[in-house]
């Protein structure tokens, strides 16, 4: 095993230190991957990278960003291009999805360009230090949340893959109850297990009251265990309060409510990425290994509803990128003469990834907006144009 052996002992803490010597699923998921000196993300950039854990789609092509620039150049026509145009993108990884973004619109957009102030809210050390010198050149600024105003924001909330990577709770029917996965310590060998107990807190029920579902109406097994992404619903909040006039982009992996808590879905969503493969046992390689779940797109747009968040379009990437114009750069490739051909075949099949129908291209990206008015909303974006 590939254990931080300080973080190890930092869980441990923590667990002595709870009142019942347990802490939830979703406590032992934040210290794992955002303690501040040894989570995961906080004490290395290169996670994300051919050498690290995996790979997100703008390492795969600068085109994922170019077509975000193009879906961002509209939204600020949309809103009458304002002379500050704010793109603020949250969890930024290495920065690289920002630099595509901007160096396109320099390019082809230059008056928007200039409207843009483009802000990056990361609360990884090793992240922001990654950030600050992919962008060093660039019009970026970092901020915290408490440095927004509320309904300051004209423009456009951003995310790529930011959700799956939450602390989520863990939920098991059993015995006819709903109760929830916590993390304990075994005092023998100072190894972490699970125990089964109570639910902690009475927003796990006010969540399945908010999708609809009900899990002990005998369609799930005794022993059917899921997640419940409590922090997006408070991320989301925290978001609308801030923006005053304009769009919420969440590009991620995930499911509607309906496929998502599938009786046949047994156990859950939760993976972990060591290296560029992926499994399911988040106690090993503590601290040096992702954990994700999928999201549940649908709390997010109900929850976003009952804010007074619209609606816009929920889409999958494949056909977001194809409708922005990613199919017009693929047919073109074959005409290109410039480049050789082992270059053009890679960029080929690195195209096809973003689109792939069963990889990057079933990631779904939900758009949302607030404080537009009625004409603003009855303009489609060119993403949502199938």
């Amino acid at each position: 095993m590939d254990n931080n052996l300080e973080l190890m002992a930092i869980i441990v803490d923590r667990i002595d230190r709870s009142s019942d010597r347990q802490i939830t699923f979703a406590e032992y998921m934040e210290l794992v991957l955002y303690h501040p000196h040894q989570g995961y993300y906080a004490t290395s950039a290169q996670r994300i990278s051919e050498r690290g854990d995996f790979l997100t789609s703008p390492h795969l092509a600068a085109d994922f960003g170019e077509m975000l620039a193009i879906q961002l150049y509209q939204i600020w026509q949309i809103l009458d291009a304002p002379q500050t145009f704010q793109i603020v993108e949250m969890g930024a990884g290495t920065g690289l999805l920002a630099s595509q973004i901007l160096e396109y619109s320099r390019k082809i957009y230059p008056n928007f360009f200039q409207s843009i102030e483009y802000v990056i809210i990361e609360v990884a050390p090793a992240m922001q230090i990654a950030q600050q010198q992919q962008l060093k050149d660039l019009p970026v600024r970092w901020c915290n949340w408490t440095e927004i105003p509320d309904r300051s924001i004209v423009g456009c909330f951003l995310s790529n893959e930011l959700i799956d990577a939450f602390p989520v709770h863990q939920v098991v029917v059993k015995e006819d109850r709903l109760q929830e996965v916590y993390v304990i310590c075994d005092r023998d060998n100072h190894q972490l297990s699970e125990k089964i107990d109570k639910i902690s807190t009475e927003k796990l029920h006010e969540y399945w009251q908010l999708n609809q579902i009900n899990l002990l109406n005998g369609k799930y097994p005794d022993g059917y265990r899921t997640e419940v992404n409590l922090a997006a619903l408070a991320w989301q909040e925290q978001v609308f309060k801030k923006l005053q006039r304009g769009y919420i982009i969440s590009i991620d992996y995930g499911y509607t409510a309906d496929r998502y808590y599938n009786p046949m879905r047994s156990q859950g969503t939760l993976q972990c990425y060591y290296r560029h493969a992926y499994h399911n046992d988040p106690y090993i390689n503590i601290g040096n290994q992702d954990i994700t779940a999928h999201v549940d797109f649908t709390a997010l747009q109900k929850q976003g509803e009952l804010l007074g968040l619209k609606t816009v379009g929920f889409i999958q990437q494949g056909l977001f990128l194809m409708a922005l114009g990613l199919g017009d750069r693929i047919a073109a490739i074959s005409s290109n003469e410039d480049r050789d051909v082992r270059s053009l075949l890679r960029r080929r099949q690195n195209l096809h990834q973003l689109i792939d129908p069963m990889g990057l291209g079933k990631f779904g990206i939900l758009i949302q907006s607030y404080g537009l008015i009625d004409r603003e909303h009855a303009v489609l974006l060119t993403g949502l144009l199938l």
